[in-house]
């Protein structure tokens, strides 16, 4: 069940009844969720959520700028980002040996790719808005996924023997999250 409760600090909040067992905050345009176990009083919720409020201002006031900026990006066009996408990592993989099934180009909100259990990766067409090298870096990322599934130690030294300084390169690419955010 949700809840939706205006903040007069920080505006519209929606408290989400979840099976996880930790309450979490995520900033979203126009409103801030927050899930909550399903044994968790609300009011401890709402206690939390006072408890970050400095957190929430910040993260709030950074995705009203990361939106003003991804306004003036240029538009991609699906069809050039699939032949460019398409071409490096085909590259990247005989380079290095990788082997994966189908690739789909999406306008995705959230992810940059993703690599399914059957080795079809998916790539977000934004990022064409991202510098080349950190480019290479996701789609090397997916193309280690091909071999190590999880986000563990063995999937962290597979990825730094294809793509050097991996973990710095991660760290910039957050700094991108505005890209995330374009219309096509």
């Amino acid at each position: 069940m949700d809840y939706l409760v205006e903040h007069p600090r920080i505006g519209m909040i929606r408290y989400q009844r979840s099976r996880g067992k930790r309450i979490s905050i995520t900033v979203k345009p126009g409103f801030v969720r927050v899930s909550v176990p399903q044994r968790e009083p609300l009011m401890k919720a709402q206690e939390f959520v006072e408890s970050k409020m400095d957190w929430i201002k910040r993260r709030t006031s950074k995705m009203r700028i990361d939106i003003e900026i991804a306004k003036t990006l240029p538009g991609i066009d699906r069809e050039d980002a699939r032949k460019v996408l398409n071409r490096r990592l085909g590259e990247l993989a005989a380079e290095h040996n990788f082997e994966y099934e189908r690739v789909s180009i999406r306008c995705q909100k959230t992810r940059w790719g993703s690599c399914s259990s059957r080795n079809n990766i998916n790539l977000n067409m934004n990022l064409l808005h991202l510098p080349s090298e950190l480019i290479d870096y996701v789609l090397l990322h997916e193309l280690t996924h091909t071999r190590v599934r999880k986000h563990g130690h063995e999937f962290w030294d597979e990825l730094e023997t294809v793509c050097s300084d991996a973990k710095k390169k991660r760290r910039r690419l957050k700094g991108y999250g505005y890209c995330l955010m374009t219309i096509p």
